[in-house]
Order: C-alpha cells, then sequence, then structure tokens
C-alpha cells in the first residue's frame, strides 16, 4: 500500500497535513519531500492527522522527527491527532512525540493551537 498525503490551506499559522495508509521506507521520502516547502514556509504550526495511517515504520517516525526538529529551531510545533491504536503504541514506544502533542481530534488540537498562541500574543510563552 501506498501513501496518501493531503495538505490543507494555511489557517492561522497553522497547517495540517493528512496522512493515509503506509509511512514506511518505500514511502517517507514523498513525505520530506511535500513536507519540505510546508516547513520552509512561516507557520508555527503543523498538524498531522493520522487518522488513515496504517503503518508506520521507523523511517515514517524520522520523518515526523525530523518536522518537529525544523519548527522547533523557530519556536514552532508539530502535532499529531487522531492516531490509530498501533500507531500509538509505536509512539509510545520510541516516545517519539511527546504525550501533550497527540490529541484525539483536530478540535481538540485546534483548541490547544489557539490556546499556545493567546499565550504568545500576552507575552507569557515559557517555552
Amino acid at each position: 500500500m501506498s501513501l496518501s498525503i493531503e495538505i490543507f490551506p494555511v489557517a492561522n499559522d497553522n497547517q495540517r497535513v493528512s496522512l493515509a495508509g503506509r509511512l514506511d521506507t518505500h514511502t517517507y521520502g514523498d513525505l520530506d519531500a511535500r513536507l519540505g516547502p510546508v516547513l520552509e514556509s512561516p507557520i508555527r504550526s503543523l498538524v498531522l492527522d493520522l487518522a488513515g495511517l496504517e503503518y508506520i515504520s521507523s523511517a515514517g517516525v524520522r520523518s515526523i522527527f525530523k518536522a518537529r526538529k525544523a519548527l522547533h529551531a523557530r519556536g514552532g510545533k508539530v502535532v499529531v491527532v487522531n492516531p490509530q491504536p498501533q500507531i500509538q503504541k509505536v509512539f509510545d514506544v520510541v516516545k517519539a512525540v511527546p504525550l501533550d502533542e497527540i490529541f484525539s481530534s483536530v478540535a481538540e488540537a485546534d483548541a490547544y493551537l489557539d490556546a499556545m498562541q493567546k499565550k504568545v500574543l500576552r507575552g507569557d510563552d515559557d517555552d
């Protein structure tokens, strides 16, 4: 099975990317290539919607880690939403994505990102 990557329009400095299929040694290069321009844009957060992701390998975990590292370097965040149980288990085992950056829905992630941005605007950003 292949990897489907859907990149949504930027909203409030947030970029949502939906993944479906398998993120593995055969498909991680596609994700890296598609995320390249996204990570170079002035977004503050990247929301990875994994509702349709059925499998992730260490190569896929590395792609997500690279995105996190790129955004973190400029004060941004990558959050993961809707991980399937098997994907969540991989994240739990490798501790690739902090638990406070995994959400059960896009609405929950949006509320978190909204609160984070309001915190920065108020000047009490301590991250």
